[in-house]
């Protein structure tokens, strides 16, 4: 059974959580541990060779060294890059909690660390019954939090991290990831989280012409993680 776990979530949508999973990754495999990661819901392919691809999925077993099968790295994959729901709405398919959990008990075998990676922020539904909140709970894992640095942040990061502690769970640590670099106030934005948030910062990552999962975890330090 994995000896660490961390669930990955965001302030929103396209703001660092692959840059962040990738980076704390390759951090624990540098340790010298067995990396898995999971993706279970994602929503976007393309066609190489007649093998659908997701992006996000790629980086995040780039970065892995235990390789996971795919119905359990990723159980929900959809075509089109749209909410998850609508897509699995579109197939006549409902997702199911019960089911990720199962492909996450399976992993759990295979490494001793585990990342795996919501899909948008932390209340995207899965289905009319259940959302990707309801999977971290369903898992029991420790969060990391990836605040977006742009405007309205800090309200984004301490509503996420509201739902996340309203939900028994535990932020283990957030990452302040830099989505404009031309923020303004950018410096006492992260001071006024490092105050409100009971959770260590992990670090500050800058914005990367070319960003990779070891420039990024050259800005971490993992040793901060609460892990309970």
């Amino acid at each position: 059974m994995s000896k660490h776990a961390f669930f990955v979530t965001g302030t929103d949508t396209e703001i660092g959580k692959t840059l962040v999973s990738s980076a704390l990754l390759y951090s624990f495999v540098q340790a010298g541990l067995r990396v898995a990661a999971m993706k279970p819901v994602a929503a976007g392919v393309t066609l190489h060779n007649g093998v659908r691809v997701n992006e996000d999925i790629e980086l995040l077993r780039a970065q892995a060294n235990v390789a996971l099968p795919e119905n359990e790295m990723t159980p929900y994959l959809w075509d089109e890059p749209i909410a998850p729901h609508i897509a699995a709405q579109k197939n006549g398919v409902v997702m199911r909690v019960d089911v990720i959990q199962q492909a996450y008990k399976v992993a759990a075998q295979r490494a001793d660390t585990i990342i795996v990676e919501g899909v948008g922020g932390f209340c995207v539904p899965l289905s009319s019954e259940a959302n990707m909140a309801d999977v971290v709970v369903a898992l029991g894992l420790p969060v990391v939090m990836v605040v977006g640095l742009r405007l309205g942040c800090i309200s984004h990061a301490l509503l996420t991290a509201e739902a996340i502690r309203s939900r028994g769970l535990m932020l283990a640590g957030w990452v302040a990831n830099t989505v404009d670099p031309a923020m303004p106030y950018r410096d006492e934005n992260i001071q006024t989280l490092r105050d409100a948030l009971a959770a260590p910062c992990l670090g500050c990552i800058p914005r990367f012409n070319e960003p990779s999962a070891k420039l990024a975890a050259g800005y971490l330090d993992i040793g901060c993680l609460k892990i309970g």
